[in-house]
Order: C-alpha cells, then sequence, then structure tokens
C-alpha cells in the first residue's frame, strides 16, 4: 500500500512537575472506618464533583443564613413520597429553611400523610375503574383549603386547617409545621394536574385566586433572594417555569436580584432545571449547581453537610 506508521521520534514533551493538573492528593477521598460521625464521614468525601458540589452548596446555604438571606426550598410531591418530610420540617424548626414553594401534588401527599399515615394510591389499579384520585377526605379538605386561601394563599390555609384538625399524624405535615413556625409556603397550582380537582368540592375560581395569591407571595420572596440561595429537587417543568416569571417580575419592579446561588436536585437531568434554574438566572452573578440522584439520597446528605456547617459556625 506504500503507507509507512507515523514516527513519534520529534514528538514534543514536557515534565509532569511541571503540568497544571486538575487532581491532586489532598482532593482524594479517605478511607472509611467503623463508627465515623457524621462530620467525619463528610471529611471523607473526595473534593471532586459532586461531593465537592454537595459541600460548596451546604456552605453557601450556611453562609446565607447567617448573613440574614434566604435560603428558599422548592420542591415536587416526589420528595415527601419517598419519606423527607421529617428531614425538612427538623431544618424548618433550626430555622435553615426560610421559605418553601412547592406543587399542588404536595398539597395531597402531605394532607393524606397528616389524616391517614399513609399516601401515593397504586394508580395503576384505580385508573382502570376510575376510582384514581378519588379519596373523599383529601379533595374535601384540599378544596377546602383553596376556598379559605383566596385571601391568604393556599399554603397558608392548607397549613392552618391542618394544625388546628383532628388529625392524628399532623406532626409530618410540613403545612402544618410551617404554618406553626410561621415560614411562608407558596403553592403552585396547575388545574387539572391534581386529583382533587375532579371532586365536586373543587372551585377553579377559588383554587386560582388562592394560588395565584401564592404567586403574588413567591414574587415577594424572591425578591429578597440577593445573596440567598434557592433549591430545587424534583419538579421539572411546573416549578423552574414559576422561579423564572418570578425573578423577571422582580427585575422589572426594579429589585436588586442578581447575585445568588441555585441548585437543582434530580434523578435525570431535565431542560428547564438546568436552563431556567440553574444557568440563565445566575449569569449575572452567583453561580448554579446541578447533582443528579435520588432525593431520598442526597437531600439527607445536604441536610447533615448544612447543619454541620451552622454547628461549626457557632462553635467558632
Amino acid at each position: 500500500m506504500g503507507l509507512k506508521p507515523l514516527s513519534f521520534d520529534k514528538l514534543k514533551t514536557y515534565s509532569l512537575f511541571e503540568r497544571p493538573s486538575k487532581v491532586s492528593i489532598e482532593a482524594l477521598a479517605k478511607p472509611l472506618k467503623e463508627g465515623l460521625s457524621f462530620r467525619d464521614f463528610l471529611d471523607c468525601l473526595p473534593k471532586e464533583l459532586a461531593a465537592k458540589d454537595l459541600l460548596e452548596i451546604a456552605s453557601h446555604m450556611a453562609r446565607a443564613l447567617r448573613n440574614k438571606r434566604p435560603v428558599i426550598w422548592g420542591f415536587g410531591a416526589h420528595v415527601i413520597k419517598v419519606g423527607l418530610s421529617p428531614i425538612i420540617i427538623e431544618l424548618m424548626k433550626r430555622g435553615a429553611i426560610s421559605a418553601l414553594m412547592v406543587n399542588g401534588a404536595c398539597m395531597v401527599h402531605d394532607a393524606e400523610l397528616a389524616m391517614a399515615g399513609t399516601t401515593s394510591e397504586d394508580v395503576a389499579v384505580a385508573l382502570r375503574d376510575g376510582s384514581f384520585g378519588a379519596a373523599r377526605e383529601t379533595g374535601e379538605l384540599l378544596n377546602r383549603a383553596a376556598e379559605l386561601g383566596q385571601k391568604s394563599g393556599l399554603g397558608y390555609a392548607l397549613g392552618r386547617l391542618i394544625h388546628e384538625g383532628n388529625y392524628p399524624y399532623k406532626e409530618y405535615s410540613i403545612f402544618a409545621r410551617a404554618y406553626e413556625l410561621g415560614v411562608p409556603v407558596t403553592v403552585h397550582v396547575a388545574i387539572g394536574t391534581d386529583i382533587v380537582h375532579i371532586h365536586p368540592t373543587a372551585n377553579g375560581a377559588a383554587i386560582g385566586e388562592a394560588s395565584f395569591y401564592d404567586f403574588r407571595l413567591f414574587c415577594r420572596l424572591v425578591s429578597e433572594l440577593e445573596g440567598g440561595v434557592f433549591f430545587l429537587a424534583g419538579s421539572a417543568v411546573l416549578l423552574p417555569e414559576v422561579f423564572l416569571k418570578a425573578l423577571t417580575v422582580v427585575r422589572n419592579l426594579g429589585y436588586q436580584v442578581e447575585k445568588f446561588v441555585t441548585v437543582n436536585f434530580d434523578f435525570i437531568r431535565q431542560y428547564r432545571p438546568l436552563t431556567n434554574v440553574v444557568n440563565r438566572p445566575t449569569m449575572t452573578g452567583g453561580k448554579g449547581y446541578h447533582i443528579t440522584g435520588h432525593h431520598e439520597i442526597l437531600i439527607p446528605l445536604l441536610a447533615g453537610a448544612l447543619l454541620e456547617e451552622l454547628a461549626h459556625e457557632t462553635q467558632t
């Protein structure tokens, strides 16, 4: 064929010891041992990629709280369905969450846990005979909250109803505990997406009015986000869009919201959270983070890391 292999004899090289490198032994993980404290466990993590980001996020949250800046948590119902309500409640009790913004499905699963200690029906089975979403007590409670929430917001109204009601498991209700602690909760509803919208007690005007109140309240919260943190978990479309619209509202009205941190946790990479939460809002300053993984693992890790940061600041 007449072709000869290329010779490497004159290829230029350089010294390894003069080359800039991204990884050093200081960033390597430390071996794990039995009986470690959680602080020790965090210190054993490698200082690379998502592990590094997790620790940075906790540090940003702690710094914002120390500086009296808001740390807003937004999440979809999956966070409640995988059992994380006690962790969210504990963070609120410790003053580590300034406000919550959720979708309508969060009301469903939170209220059902408070009333019955169980939630999340088998949709595939119930859909066959049209009984999916037809739990009477759920519809009555949430649609009553919509009626009462037209002048106070859905989140506040539901929290008050659960707090004042005779519900055996209401200590597990994020809404009730937020009401007790004075933590704002805004609920952002898309008509037709929640099971309570198909109940006889549903009032579209009331649902819309109460959720619109919450949107305007969320805009007030975002207007104070400078120097703070916005955290999102488990909402691929609705909450990223709400956040983006709220941000443009407050900037349009002249509020300075330029430098802040945004975070997205989800088990797959989605377009809107990455674009509308992590990337676009932080182009003027601050930093955006995305970590891919399961909420039931990531959120307890973040909560623990945040509490360690807050405890360390108190000690020093």
